[in-house]
């Protein structure tokens, strides 16, 4: 079979966000947040974790602290008795608490937009801040968690082994309009069909559009 040119699969990649879309356009960050702030500290806390477990906690931890002074004051155990049931808590509540100093001490205690600014701070790295600085308007951006990571490689649009690298060829294959629901939708995907042991390839919209097919 021929090398597949990369206007062919930039097609292609582009037909299966489009077929996805036609069969999910409720797709939407499913993190619970009202503010820039709790939009960040959800997403922090959804590494390795799912979102439905952080939307268990994040009510009481939101109703606690509602600045980024507030988390700055806390000292650790405050934020770890209230994420307890979530993966790496405790290394968790100590990146919150000084993610709250570093917003009070650099950034007037707003979250910034840029993405290189979010990921500069404590429990930030490259994808939360693409998640959350393209939610608040900051920056375009093709965040890779693991499900993307995932469905990339089995639909053949990248071959690189990390999150960086995969967003790269993510963003020259697909048009800038179409990263915000294109993340958005390979993780539903990923979530809801492509899943990592069993992927439910019988009843996949992108089905023909795959050429690894079945192969986890």
């Amino acid at each position: 079979m021929p090398r597949e040119t990369f206007a062919a699969r930039s097609t292609r990649a582009r037909l299966i966000i489009d077929r996805l879309n036609a069969a999910m356009p409720e797709a939407k960050i499913e993190l619970h947040a009202t503010t820039p702030l709790e939009l960040l500290v959800a997403v922090l806390l959804s590494a390795q974790t799912t979102d439905k477990r952080v939307n268990l906690v994040t009510p009481a931890l939101f109703k606690r602290f509602k600045t980024a002074a507030d988390y700055a004051a806390a000292k650790p155990e405050d934020i770890e008795r209230i994420i307890a049931s979530v993966g790496l808590f405790r290394n968790k509540a100590k990146a919150i608490a000084a993610l709250g100093r570093a917003l009070v001490e650099n950034h007037q205690g707003k979250v910034p937009l840029a993405r290189a600014a979010l990921a500069m701070l404590p429990g930030v790295g490259q994808k939360t801040a693409g998640v959350v600085s393209m939610h608040l308007g900051g920056e375009a951006a093709f965040p890779v968690d693991t499900h993307i990571l995932r469905l990339a490689k089995r639909m053949g649009l990248s071959d690189a082994a990390t999150p960086d690298k995969v967003e790269i060829d993510l963003q020259k294959l697909i048009p800038q309009r179409l990263w915000f629901q294109g993340h958005q939708l390979l993780i539903w995907h990923g979530r809801r069909c492509c899943a990592a042991r069993s992927p439910q390839c019988q009843r996949c919209v992108v089905f023909d559009l795959c050429p690894r097919r079945g192969v986890q």
